[in-house]
């Protein structure tokens, strides 16, 4: 017979076995989410049909129990009021010597074999049968006795006394059964015990394993979702080559194939953009080129001496032609960037040379603004390369140059602190608006403030200016100003990273 014990932990093995079944990617989020119910709830279930099974024996053993004992006490008591009947009977029959008297007996007697064959059925102990068969043989004996001397009453005194063994043996059964009864319901209320001691242990074994069964399949659904967020957060940050994959349910793995079609639509999109920014670049820096050029000539008066009027016009020209040039730089920089081809060759070079040249470069319009140009820079020694460091300082420079008044002054100062240096060029501008701060350094993002400028800015230098800067193992931040005016600081390293030993 298989123990309860045994069938909780073969119920627990079909739960796993489901469990394992369940690897084979259910179709939908909502069969997963059904089935996971279904199958944390199953052992709870079972628990309860096993307690309920259990129950219900011990109450039908229970109910046959107090039937046979109320049966075996009734039959007890006929028993003996019919040995008490046929007693009586005799003892008459003798003292008024009337045979006819024996009927009772005979009658009695009758009733006493019917009732003993009825207790011998119903009696389930074999020391109840074995009282009950004795108690039949002395009454037997005792029947056959006075069958001889039925005709002969006065003969029937000696019999009296037969009847004594007969009283007792009836009692002795009667107290038997009365103990088999107690003993019975002893062993029922261990039953009893024994029923609630295996609930507690189903119940003890079959929660635990069902709140486990609940914490995987959580962790399962939620992971393909997990999948999912983090995929459009990875599309979110411009992170498009890496693939997107989810596993689960088929609804939710076409989902994520949907999401990766995305993903390659948008890096196709963005290639496509990056070509042409590059083709447009290329293709308008070759004219602008001989554009400046020749404004640069007329401006040095190489085709002949020009008028006030005209060597204005001229260098208007000149400097608005250096402004799209660096516009269209700074496209190029940020395709480079894109296609990550933006290297780096360092080399060692002086902060302050650079820094003059890119003053040189911005001289004509600093001079057409009348800005005051407060610099204080000393020989500072760097690994770098030289080329994206001047692009950087050109970047931040022509921010502070474009956003400053007519006539404003702008600050320009280089300190040594620790391994890096630390340039900071600050405006006299009106500063970033607050709504802004988090976002001049994203690509294309035009601040809020309008400048009186005929060239507007394509919202890359400051992006480019943080990407170069980071290249080198340094960064920009923009610094909180209460007075008013931009406050830009370059952080660099004065020894290459990558190349310390």
């Amino acid at each position: 017979m298989v123990s309860r014990g045994e069938t909780a932990m073969q119920e627990i093995g079909a739960s796993a076995a489901s469990l394992s079944r369940l690897r084979r990617k259910p179709k939908s989020f909502l069969k997963l989410i059904l089935f996971g119910f279904a199958l944390v709830g199953m052992p709870l279930i079972i628990a309860l049909i096993n307690s309920a099974f259990s129950i219900d024996r011990l109450a039908d053993q229970s109910r046959r129990a107090v039937y046979q004992a109320a049966q075996i006490a009734h039959g007890s008591r006929v028993l003996a009021d019919e040995i008490a009947t046929m007693e009586r009977a005799v003892r008459q029959t003798h003292i008024l010597s009337d045979a006819s008297l024996l009927e009772g007996y005979f009658r009695a007697h009758e009733n006493f074999k019917s009732s003993a064959a009825t207790l011998s059925e119903l009696s389930p102990h074999t020391e109840q049968k074995q009282l009950l068969q004795q108690l039949q043989s002395l009454e037997t004996s005792v029947f056959q006795k006075v069958s001889a001397r039925e005709q002969s009453p006065e003969d029937l005194r000696d019999l009296i006394g037969n009847f004594v063994p007969l009283r007792d043996s009836a009692r002795i059964f009667s107290a038997v059964g009365y103990a088999l009864i107690e003993r019975e319901v002893g062993e029922m209320q261990d039953m009893a015990g024994y029923a609630r001691f295996t609930v507690g242990w189903q119940l003890l074994a079959l929660i635990p394993f069902a709140i486990l069964l609940a914490f995987i399949f959580s962790l399962r659904i939620a992971h393909p979702i997990r999948q999912i967020d983090e995929a459009i957060r990875t599309m979110g940050k411009g992170e498009l080559f890496k693939a997107i994959r989810v596993d689960g349910p088929q609804d939710l793995r076409y989902l994520g194939e949907r999401l990766d079609w995305l993903r390659r639509r948008l890096l196709k999109l963005e290639e496509q953009k990056t070509r042409f920014l590059q083709h447009v670049s290329h293709e308008l820096k070759t004219p602008l080129t001989a554009m400046r050029e020749g404004a640069d000539l007329l401006a040095e008066g190489v085709a002949g001496e020009l008028t006030k009027e005209q060597q204005r016009i001229a260098n208007i020209l000149h400097s608005n032609s250096i402004q799209l040039q660096r516009r269209i730089e700074d496209l190029l920089s940020y395709s480079a960037l894109e296609t990550e081809k933006a290297a780096l060759v360092k080399h060692t070079a002086n902060l302050s040379k650079i820094l003059d040249a890119v003053l040189q470069d911005q001289n004509l319009i600093i001079m057409s603004k009348g800005l005051k140009m407060d610099v204080s820079c000393p020989e500072l020694i760097i690994d770098c390369d030289a080329k994206k460091i001047k692009i950087i300082i050109d970047n931040l420079l022509s921010n502070a140059v474009k956003f400053s008044p007519q006539g404003g002054r702008i600050r320009i100062w280089a300190s040594k602190i620790d391994e890096t240096v630390q340039l900071d060029i600050l405006d006299a501008g009106t500063g970033v608006d607050d709504a802004d701060r988090e976002k001049v350094f994203e690509p294309f993002y035009q601040g809020r403030q309008l400048v009186d400028s005929h060239i507007k800015g394509t919202g890359l230098g400051l992006s480019i200016a943080r990407e170069y800067a980071l290249a080198h193992g340094g960064n920009i931040e923009l610094v909180q100003q209460e007075n008013g005016g931009a406050h830009f600081r370059l952080v660099l390293p004065t020894r290459d990273p990558e190349g310390a030993s």
